[in-house]
């Protein structure tokens, strides 16, 4: 077996931190396909750029609309995210819920963490 670096080392242990937090009761597990849009949804909270469900159902390798709609339905339903309004009332717009913007605080500090343990 090879010798890992300290970079594979430092990921290594911030996974094993992270799995640790997954086990915790706070929001319910994602489906792979949820996680992938619940990283969209976040990516586009975190660069402020307002991300629809028209937008979503726009992005044809996630799959047909109507199975993007039942997995939106799911990650509401298990907290993740809600729908704001718009200026147009048929025009819904993702965002976090604040259970899942408190998720990431404590995914980063799992990272920050595995950081400090290997320095």
């Amino acid at each position: 077996m090879g010798k890992s670096t300290k970079f594979a080392d430092l990921y290594l242990r911030f996974i094993q931190l992270a799995e640790a937090l997954r086990s915790l009761p706070t929001l319910p597990p994602l489906e792979p396909l949820e996680e992938r849009i619940l990283m969209i949804v976040a990516n586009a909270r975190h660069t402020q750029q307002r991300l629809s469900v028209k937008d979503l159902m726009g992005m044809a390798e996630l799959g047909s609309p109507a199975m993007l709609h039942g997995r939106l339905k799911s990650m509401r339903e298990k907290g993740w995210i809600y729908l704001a309004d718009t200026e147009d009332a048929r025009r819904k717009q993702l965002d976090l819920t604040p259970a899942a913007m408190i998720y990431f605080d404590k995914v980063a500090r799992c990272m920050l963490k595995a950081v400090k343990e290997q320095g």
